[in-house]
């Protein structure tokens, strides 16, 4: 069973976390399990960018991001070669090592 090693996040995990994880899970959908807080302002359907991540280590093992996870990444705060959108970084074979980013940008709650 792979497991994500999430590094640690000043407030999401102080301490970092290892958490085992079930091939075709999404990364976001282990880390709620998990207790770890990952913002996800569109509930999941790749329509925002809460759920930005960025996958340090395993990331050649996950299918590659479609055409409209890419237009949300683009517009993601800290944007890297290495971003996924939580909700459809899909967990395969391999562990993980995840980053979550310092800020979100949130354009359900800027936008009102």
């Amino acid at each position: 069973m792979p497991k994500i090693i999430f590094l640690p996040h000043e407030e999401l995990c102080p301490d970092g976390a290892v958490v085992e994880a079930d091939k075709g899970e999404n990364v976001l959908n282990v880390a709620l399990k998990n207790d770890i807080g990952i913002e996800h302002a569109c509930e999941k359907v790749c329509a925002c960018t809460t759920c930005h991540v960025i996958i340090r280590e395993g990331f050649d093992s996950l299918e590659e991001s479609d055409e409209l996870e890419d237009d949300m990444l683009d517009k993601a705060w800290g944007l890297e070669p290495e971003s996924r959108l939580g909700c459809q970084a899909i967990v395969a074979d391999e562990d993980l090592v995840v980053e979550i980013p310092k800020y979100t940008v949130n354009m359900v709650s800027e936008n009102h």
